[in-house]
């Protein structure tokens, strides 16, 4: 048998995830606007196996039982995200109160199970119509962000403990902008980092609408990894260097030391040291999403015979992680991590990075670091219902989340501040490009019925939330 996980701090706070694209449905229900996610996944060869959002889940309709589950499970916190255009369906203009009040009910039926709302303003969903305007490589994004947040704050502020600006704005920037894998499907590449300082501008004043609003306890979820070098080269490990940079200190950086990498600044839009004051106004907390490490070394060589070197102006060869192409024209390489199981999607299954990342952000920013929530950690497994009984033994599911509490345990033995943990996700869901193609949930959603039904990993998680009470 598993030993018993320790016990945590008193307090800690226990708490599932969703975002709004990836559950809601009802894309054109009551005056709700599109997005840029609406325009992706409408575009033929976008989203790997052809599906669309407009059911999802179906939790628009749903989410009377969908907050029940919960309550069964016993989490002290739901982290969900708005859909901007559902509240403004240009991005701007006059307020949608039918899309408002959606929310609105969301957080009373939270707050009746004794669950605390932790809404996230911005999850990857961009309004259509500022898209069209350039989207986040536009400046006027922020402004109308902020705006925006001034919105749903007023309706809201009394009854929300937590707030989240932004939801893993690296991923917006590469993957949206750089890699063209994500809406809205640029492909830029460098070119693509005016959305990053954009998005962090918008996190700025956000935090700004929010407190003016009346809001407490405000953060911002990001990403980070662990960056391991392929090997001991020089060029492994300035390749290593360089893929950490543009993918953990970029947005941490400016948030908690209010200035960028060096050398990095020169590439963005101004008048970056004014805007660099709007970006680091204290926070908090610092959500951190966090699935494994990246290992990462230098651009593989040209194609070609073994022992030669490729032919005269032979393209090097690309890499692909996780289901993303990564061109071959980038000044590093990501590598497939050896000797660890992986998950569905292809992430390497490595717990203790979790300890290792947050020993990193402590060495790194010092007490400019406020307290850590774990903001999305999750696995993607594909168990479904055994056929004759219906249960489902998603057994890889909860050693993950197991593996992954005890490293967050001994960092906090270590000295790392953490305050919560929220398992992504609460339900099988739209899983961006991929469709339905993965499947993170603690409860099982079938896409034909919409019926839920939780997973071994689900009473595990009630287990010990129970076990910490």
């Amino acid at each position: 048998m598993t030993a018993p996980v320790p016990e945590f701090p008193a307090g800690f706070l226990w708490g599932v995830s969703a975002s709004a694209f990836q559950i809601e449905g009802s894309l054109t229900a009551d005056g709700r606007g599109p997005s840029s996610w609406d325009a992706f996944t409408g575009e033929p060869g976008r989203v790997k196996d052809g599906s669309r959002a407009d059911v999802a889940t179906d939790h628009y309709r749903r989410y009377r039982e969908d907050v029940a589950l919960m309550a069964e499970l016993g989490v002290g916190a739901y982290r969900f995200s708005i859909s901007w255009s559902r509240v403004l369906p240009d991005g701007r203009g006059p307020v949608n109160g039918r899309g408002l009040d959606f929310y609105d009910r969301l957080v009373d039926e939270l707050c009746a199970a004794g669950i605390a709302p932790a809404p996230t303003l911005f999850h990857w969903d961009t309004p259509l119509a500022l898209e069209k305007e350039g989207g986040w490589l536009n400046r006027d994004t922020a402004e109308r962000f902020a705006a925006y947040a001034s919105v749903v704050a007023e309706r809201l502020a009394d009854r929300v403990p937590l707030w989240i600006t932004i939801n893993e704005p690296a991923e917006v920037t590469l993957l949206g902008y750089g890699l063209g894998e994500h809406a809205p499907g640029r492909r830029m590449v460098f070119d693509a980092l005016p959305a990053a300082h954009h998005q962090l501008l918008a996190h700025g004043l956000g935090v700004q609408a929010l407190r003016a609003a009346g809001a407490r306890r405000i953060g911002i979820a990001v990403s980070h990894s662990p960056v391991w070098a392929a090997g001991d080269s020089d060029e492994d490990r300035a390749a290593a260097e360089l893929y950490d940079t543009l993918t953990n200190r970029l947005f941490a950086d400016p948030i908690l030391t209010g200035s960028y990498p060096a050398g990095l600044d020169s590439l963005l839009p101004g008048p970056v040291e004014e805007d660099l004051k709007t970006i680091s106004a204290p926070l908090d907390w610092y959500g951190v999403n966090y699935y494994n490490p990246m290992l990462v070394g230098a651009p593989k060589p040209a194609a070609g015979p073994v022992g030669a070197e490729g032919p005269a102006g032979s393209p090097p060869a690309g890499s692909s992680f996780g289901g993303i192409e990564i061109p071959p024209d980038l000044p590093f390489d990501i590598r497939q991590i050896e000797g660890r199981e992986l998950t569905d999607f292809g992430w390497p299954v490595v717990p203790d990075g979790l300890r290792e990342l947050l020993a990193t952000l402590r060495e790194r920013y010092g007490d400019r670091l406020p307290p850590v929530y774990i903001t999305e950690n999750g696995c993607s497994y594909g168990d479904g219902p055994d056929p004759e009984t219906g249960r489902i033994d998603d057994a890889r599911r909860v050693a993950y989340h197991d593996g992954h509490v005890r490293a967050l345990h001994r960092a906090i033995e270590e000295g790392a501040d953490v305050r919560g943990y929220f398992i992504w996700s609460i339900l099988d869901n739209f899983e961006w490009a991929e469709g339905y193609r993965q499947r993170f949930g603690l409860v099982h959603v079938d896409y034909e019925t919409l019926a839920r039904t939780p997973k071994r990993s689900f009473a595990w998680y009630r287990d010990l939330i129970k076990s910490n009470a």
